[in-house]
């Protein structure tokens, strides 16, 4: 199948919309927050980002800061984290870590944490599931902040896999990445880069699991 973002917009997406307010808050990195909008969402592995690059990037946070002094203009808030999240998903694809999420049982107990709210608290459209780290399309449904979504799946599905393993501690690094998705070319080069990133890491078709919407797939926005 063909797919383009020159076809209509996909069931249930809605980009940034300009006439609505935005929130903004921080942590290490600022997050924009729209109701109703999609959002493309990356969270990884606790172990995925040696502490030796954590600690550079750290440094080149500290260099920014002093060249970007406050106040500090919404453009230069997105930079930064756009600049960090590039880093990091390169980092992500070199493949750190104990990467549990190469064994598919493992990784099957996540898919399935993933569908158990499905249009109840969120609308998940694409997914693709990594060695150590997930990358996914979600639009919270009215009432639920993505961020309290992210904070209940991450803890759920560290209990499991880490009862499965054996194991304690944290599982997840707390804080995930996560863009507003402005319109349907945005998104269409979102799911396409969902849909190479295993490609692009080198991975066998063992070592993950990605999924579209079916509703997603008919309307023509699939993976290439």
């Amino acid at each position: 199948m063909d797919c383009s973002f020159n076809l209509p917009a996909p069931a249930g997406f809605r980009g940034l919309d300009p006439n609505l307010p935005i929130r903004v808050y921080h942590r290490r990195l600022p997050h924009w927050r729209q109701d109703g909008t999609t959002y493309f969402v990356t969270f990884r592995l606790a172990d995925s980002i040696p502490q030796t690059h954590l600690a550079a990037l750290k440094r080149w946070r500290q260099i920014w800061e002093s060249e970007n002094p406050e106040p500090r203009s919404e453009t230069q808030w997105k930079s930064l984290a756009r600049n960090i999240t590039s880093q990091t998903e390169k980092w992500l694809d070199e493949g750190f870590g104990d990467c549990v999420l190469a064994q598919a049982e493992l990784r099957g107990r996540l898919e399935d944490s993933l569908f158990k709210f499905q249009d109840h608290r969120y609308l998940l459209s694409c997914y693709v599931v990594m060695p150590n780290h997930v990358h996914c399309l979600i639009k919270p449904l009215h009432g639920f902040e993505l961020e309290i979504i992210l904070k209940s799946l991450k803890g759920y599905t560290a209990r499991q896999i880490n009862s499965r393993l054996g194991k304690s501690g944290n599982l997840w690094e707390a804080e995930s990445y996560d863009r507003v998705i402005r319109d349907e070319e945005h998104l269409y080069r979102v799911v396409q880069y969902i849909g190479r990133n295993p490609l692009n890491a080198g991975l066998r078709n063992d070592q993950y699991s990605r999924w579209v919407h079916p509703d997603w797939i008919q309307a023509g926005w699939c993976f290439q």
